[in-house]
């Protein structure tokens, strides 16, 4: 049995990323458990952006007649990743927390149009289904390995050297963050 394809997986990966800004909105504004959302929403994130940077752009780039000039035109990533950088030092009881989550939510909303509606057609009309499911196999490896913070100082790239993942998640499991996911 094949796993889901990239699109697919992708697109599991929003619904996600929705459903946890929907449990965000539902807690009372400065509820602590807004942050513990906040971290599985950035570990959620950053694995996602570390699979498409990886396997969905240059598949897209690669496969899609003018894929690189859509790759670039979806771009957003790197105003996702600055705002979970800003969201990472804030409490939900801080000033600005809940201005940080919803411009996160907005930048959340553009990346998933710009995917499911410009650059997940494309590739979908220009690859087998044979290649869309080896993508998708090789994004779900990826998230697997990747780190589950956003790192400036690392090109995404780079964020899938096993040590830095293994890092994060042991950061993670020391301190507790993240295991409400």
């Amino acid at each position: 049995m094949h796993g889901l394809d990239i699109v697919e997986e992708l697109a599991v990966d929003h619904r996600e990323v929705e459903a946890l800004f929907d449990q965000i909105r539902a807690l009372p504004s400065a509820d602590a458990r807004r942050k513990h959302r906040v971290d599985d929403l950035t570990i959620a994130l950053v694995r996602h952006i570390v699979a498409e940077e990886e396997y969905l752009r240059p598949a897209v780039r690669e496969k899609v007649p003018g894929g690189t000039a859509l790759v670039e035109a979806a771009a957003g990533d790197g105003r996702i990743e600055a705002t979970l950088r800003e969201l990472e030092h804030h409490q939900a009881h801080d000033p600005g927390f809940d201005d940080l989550v919803d411009r996160l939510a907005a930048e959340a909303a553009a990346h998933v149009e710009a995917q499911e509606h410009r650059v997940f057609p494309g590739l979908r009309r220009s690859c087998t289904l044979d290649e869309l499911q080896e993508l998708g196999r090789k994004a779900r490896h990826a998230k697997t390995l990747a780190p589950t913070r956003p790192h400036p100082s690392e090109p995404v790239n780079k964020l899938l050297v096993p040590t830095v993942g293994l890092f994060d998640r042991l950061r993670d499991l020391l301190s507790g963050r993240g295991h409400t996911i």
